[in-house]
């Protein structure tokens, strides 16, 4: 690929602006209402991996958990126990936080591949949604109605809603703590999360055929159809860069914090830029004849997965371009969607059309779970949302083996994976149909 087609100059033009209110106003949530003091009494009871899932809840609560370091006196208590009251000299060469999130780690490795695990669901949308996000345990769904939905992904409680301001499609988005962005037809709208909430559009046409979207503050990025990729900054409100990645369609993208961006084509091709330096793109590799459905980039160890249409996911190195890792075959069909715990170096769970979940090892690229939905269905009890009454439910997991056949198991027990998002010890699937399902992998 030519270097100096890689990108084009900046765009000067302003983008027009505009706003709807939005009526309802965001409420205090319990995890925001207690005080510092009550988090403390309550955390003393709480072990190691249940203190990891609670600094997810909030950022009160991650800071309470981080600044008192309860999660470190835990591991003492767990792993370092002196009749003596001593300390192992060789303890103190390590971070107690690191140690504690390699054991966490261990411990989510080992419940997704072999815990007990059920399935609980719900009718969250009033037409078929297949797409999802997770942070700090909260999903965000949507893609199909008019509205996204922001859920516990504990008690299954709706917590908020975010409108479309018009008729056009929603067609990617993601959130963080302050606000909610979505790639919404040919533009780019933002929802903010905090009190009196109000809805920013960008002009109409900024994007045209825009295939797929990812937001890492201030910036988000929009894979289109004429193989480029165009920067939009939230806060000038402007485009500010247009990089020619692909001579196809991108068809997905993964954004990193520090400004690595890689995508994938429905030609099969991958492309790497980093936006932080002079935007030179460089070819990664080729699945060949399949396209690149998916992909999933590994900050912490720089390796980036491909799913692809033909049902391989690959792995490469970004330290070294050259060739890649390993490549598996993990399923028979397309990849849809791929995600992994942020900090996890160790296992990818994997999602498509043939409605296994699978757990791949990240190193090694072998194919450690596999599971599927029980045909029966158990009723917890009705919650009542804004939107109507709805059903919880549960289904038991039953994990197959490498020799199963998965083609003569009835469709009800594997409905396709759209998309997923993985917590801690936990996994949320969407199926483009009206449900929204959490497994959970307990010890």
């Amino acid at each position: 690929m030519d270097p100096s087609a890689a990108a084009a100059p900046k765009l000067r033009q302003p983008s027009t602006a505009g706003t709807a209110t939005v009526k309802n106003k965001k409420k205090k949530t319990t995890a925001e209402a207690l005080s510092h003091d009550v988090l403390c009494i309550i955390f003393s009871f709480v072990d190691l991996v249940q203190l990891i899932r609670c600094s997810a809840v909030s950022t009160s609560w991650s800071k309470a958990v981080n600044k008192l370091k309860l999660h470190q006196t835990e591991y003492f208590k767990q792993q370092h126990s002196d009749p003596n009251g001593l300390i192992d000299a060789s303890f103190s060469q390590r971070s107690l936080s690191e140690q504690a999130e390699q054991l966490a780690m261990e411990q989510h490795r080992l419940a997704l591949q072999r815990a007990p695990a059920n399935v609980i669901q719900w009718k969250g949308h009033s037409v078929g949604v297949n797409q999802c996000r997770m942070k700090m345990g909260k999903v965000l769904t949507g893609v199909g109605d008019k509205v996204m939905r922001l859920w516990s992904a504990e008690s299954c409680k709706c917590l908020d809603e975010y409108f479309l301001v018009d008729k056009a499609p929603l067609i990617d988005f993601d959130f963080d703590e302050g606000k909610v962005v979505g790639l919404v037809g040919t533009r780019i709208c933002i929802w903010n999360r905090t009190e009196a909430r109000n809805v920013f559009s960008s002009r109409e046409n900024l994007f045209t055929k825009a295939l797929c979207m990812r937001y890492v503050d201030p910036e988000a990025v929009i894979g289109c159809e004429d193989g480029k990729v165009r920067v939009f900054d939230l806060y000038s409100r402007k485009c500010t860069q247009i990089i020619k990645m692909h001579q196809g369609p991108v068809s997905c993208l993964a954004f990193s914090d520090d400004q690595l961006l890689v995508s994938g084509s429905s030609l099969g091709t991958l492309s790497l830029s980093d936006l932080s330096s002079d935007q030179r793109v460089v070819l990664l590799g080729s699945t060949y004849s399949a396209g690149v459905k998916t992909l999933c980039f590994n900050p912490n160890s720089y390796m980036v997965f491909a799913g692809s249409t033909a049902g391989n996911v690959s792995c490469w190195d970004l330290r070294n371009t050259t060739s890649t890792l390993w490549e598996t075959r993990v399923s028979p069909n397309v990849i849809y969607s791929m995600h992994h715990l942020m900090n996890d170096t160790s296992t990818l769970v994997v999602g498509g059309i043939d409605g296994v979940l699978r757990t791949v090892d990240q190193v090694t690229g072998e194919v450690i779970s596999r599971c599927i939905m029980d045909d029966s269905t158990t009723a917890l009890h009705r919650s009542t949302e804004r939107f109507g009454t709805v059903q919880i439910e549960s289904r038991k997991v039953k994990r197959l083996s490498e020799d199963d056949r998965i083609d003569l198991m009835p469709r009800t027990s594997k409905p396709q994976i759209t998309c997923l998002a993985v917590g801690m010890e936990k996994v949320v699937t969407t199926h483009n149909d009206k449900y929204i399902r959490v497994w959970k992998f307990r010890k």
